[in-house]
């Protein structure tokens, strides 16, 4: 790597501009709210949870209904709505001896849309 590349990549000598570090820190977060934003972020990391949230996203469905969209046992399907449940992403709503899941509000929607717009570019 020449001098000059590196020079793009750092600065050439150490110098902190204390101005804009300080506007900086002030806009961060604290650790625990940055700690629960991970944790937020790791339940759309599996593609089945993905999945749900999508059949979801069309329509409010119970867990047989979501097993045959996907292919997947019901079984499979609780212990992933138990999940989403838990982060707040699927809510339940009871009628007789049938649980119905939908989407807990419109920021799920959100974050769906503007992830796949986003791996569509």
């Amino acid at each position: 790597m020449s001098k000059e590349d590196s020079r793009e990549l750092g600065c050439e000598f150490i110098h902190v501009h204390e101005d804009i570090v300080d506007k900086v820190k002030e806009k961060i977060p604290d650790d625990d709210n940055l700690y629960d934003l991970a944790d937020f972020f790791k339940i759309f990391a599996d593609s089945t949870r993905i999945k749900i949230l999508y059949v979801l996203l069309c329509s409010e469905m119970c867990v047989c209904d979501i097993a045959q969209l996907t292919n997947m046992t019901q079984s499979a399907i609780s212990h992933q709505l138990r999940t989403l449940k838990q982060s707040q992403l699927v809510k339940a709503r009871r009628e007789g001896k049938t649980v119905f899941y939908s989407l807990s509000d419109g920021h799920i929607k959100n974050i769906l849309s503007q992830g796949f717009e986003h791996i569509s570019e």
